[in-house]
């Protein structure tokens, strides 16, 4: 082989070394920038990433952000902060259950509207949350398994979100203001009690109960100071009695244009 052809061939492979580490290196620090378990794949077409059973104690942040299909179950997560999934507007399907999931801050799902069509919650730690928190969401969500407390924020809740369908069922009530709900799926419970409506009732009564209070006060110290007031006016002319006839005549002139 001559020698211009070996030196070719020995920078053509030099080359392609070179670009094979390069491509190595990209790969290694790609998989470096994910938390510990996690890591990207494709299924079905859909670009999906997945921290299932990863110990993880929040939500993480490099995401790659054209993903479609993220799986976060069975995690430690313990709530869901304002702005949590902002940078991921391609994101259709996320997997959060199996959590410690308590708390879930307004505007959590922000940014997540037009596109995200299923949201599981299942199997958290969920027992009461603000309808403001799925605002605009048209995903189907799945909410049960979860420590509900059943009241007329829950109420307001199922009223806004769309449930994943046969999902109903597994929401049900592990605390309520009336004993005889708990353990009874929340829908079962609101097809013969209006929460909301019992809370409003309620309402009233303290309010009038409250006026009536007050209005008590007001007439209870109107008769303490006439009575108060006529007791001194007895006072007053029992001493303008014991005075000389003279001196007490000017003085009860004086007390009746006081009175009056």
């Amino acid at each position: 082989m001559p020698a211009a052809e070996r030196v070719l061939l020995r920078s053509v492979t030099m080359w392609l070394l070179l670009q094979s580490l390069l491509l190595l290196a990209s790969c290694l620090r790609s998989a470096a920038a994910f938390p510990k378990g996690c890591y990207p794949s494709e299924e079905e077409g859909l670009k999906t990433f997945r921290c299932s059973n990863a110990r993880l104690t929040e939500v993480p942040r490099d995401i790659p952000n054209d993903t479609n299909k993220l799986y976060l179950d069975s995690n430690r997560i313990p709530f869901l902060p304002r702005d949590a999934f902002r940078d991921l507007p391609l994101l259709l399907e996320l997997d959060l259950s199996h959590n410690a999931i308590a708390n879930v801050e307004s505007g959590a799902f922000r940014g997540l509207a037009e596109h995200l069509h299923s949201l599981d919650l299942s199997s958290n730690r969920l027992v009461s949350v603000s309808k403001d928190a799925f605002s605009n969401l048209k995903a189907k969500v799945n909410l049960s398994d979860n420590p509900w407390l059943c009241d007329c924020r829950l109420q307001e809740l199922i009223r806004t979100v769309d449930l994943v369908a046969g999902s109903s069922g597994g929401i049900v009530c592990d605390s309520s203001a009336q004993e005889e709900h708990v353990g009874k799926a929340f829908l079962q419970v609101i097809a013969d009690t209006d929460f909301c409506n019992v809370y409003k009732k309620t309402t009233d009564i303290a309010m009038l109960v409250t006026m009536f209070g007050w209005f008590a006060m007001v007439i209870s110290y109107l008769v303490y100071y006439v009575r108060q007031n006529q007791e001194d006016a007895r006072r007053h002319l029992e001493y303008l009695k014991s005075l000389p006839s003279k001196q007490r005549r000017s003085e009860e002139s004086s007390t009746i244009s006081t009175v009056v």
